[in-house]
């Protein structure tokens, strides 16, 4: 894949960040969603799609050229990184935090759509597609948060309009970095497992459950199961 449809490809991933946000920014729909927890369904459905994206792409492409020691390293900083990041915006409790909160699993993930577009075409997609399927629900409720913080509806949609170039720009270096060493994308691959592992866990499973209900967590296996077939037609 060339650098320039990777780059599209990375844009429009991130273009899924403002769309949620749109959705939140309206009241009628806003309301609609909550009332029949397609919210709480929608990011379910993309935590399955993340979990997808780490046990059938990330991990299995990474262990092909990395070490049992520094891959298990790798995993492990990962996870320890994105909690300590996690939870500075937990006690910050400002706009700029839930703005670097957002962009903690979009950035790395974009640096690994980039590094796959360079060399699996067929991976891109589906890569794309799942970080496109995670950026929607964190947009509707990172805008929502950022909004209860009284930030100007002209800041918000700044933001929200400038947060998807950073996908473009993380692709870039990804895809820069083959050039350089496979065992060093592998590497990336890890660590951003790792990372995007944990906020699954901390962030997106317990916020969607917190109305106690039990119908939306189906949203996690309908998400795994698209990764999965993507994955099985890729090969």
């Amino acid at each position: 894949m060339s650098l320039t449809a990777t780059l599209a490809l990375a844009l429009a991933a991130g273009l899924s960040i403002p769309a949620g946000a749109l959705v939140s920014s309206s009241s009628p729909l806003r309301s609609l969603c909550i009332q029949h927890q397609i919210d709480s369904f929608v990011s379910y459905f993309g935590g399955g799609a993340l979990m997808a994206a780490i046990s059938l792409v990330l991990i299995p492409r990474g262990m092909e050229d990395v070490s049992v020691f520094p891959a298990s390293a790798m995993f492990f900083l990962g996870g320890v990184l994105f909690w300590q990041v996690s939870g500075w915006t937990r006690r910050s409790g400002t706009s700029a935090s839930q703005l670097v909160g957002m962009m903690l699993d979009f950035v790395p993930e974009a640096i690994v759509l980039g590094a796959t577009a360079a060399a699996d075409s067929a991976g891109a997609y589906l890569l794309a597609g799942l970080i496109a399927l995670q950026n929607m629900p964190e947009g509707f409720g990172a805008f929502h948060e950022m909004q209860s913080h009284q930030a100007s509806a002209k800041r918000l949609w700044t933001i929200f309009l400038a947060a998807p170039l950073a996908g473009p720009l993380a692709a870039w270096l990804g895809f820069a970095w083959p050039s350089i060493s496979e065992e060093g994308l592998g590497l990336v691959m890890f660590f951003c497992s790792g990372g995007i592992l944990y906020l699954i866990f901390e962030d997106i499973a317990p916020q969607a459950h917190l109305r106690q209900r039990d119908f939306p967590a189906i949203g996690a296996v309908l998400g795994f199961l698209l990764g999965m077939v993507g994955a099985m037609l890729a090969h």
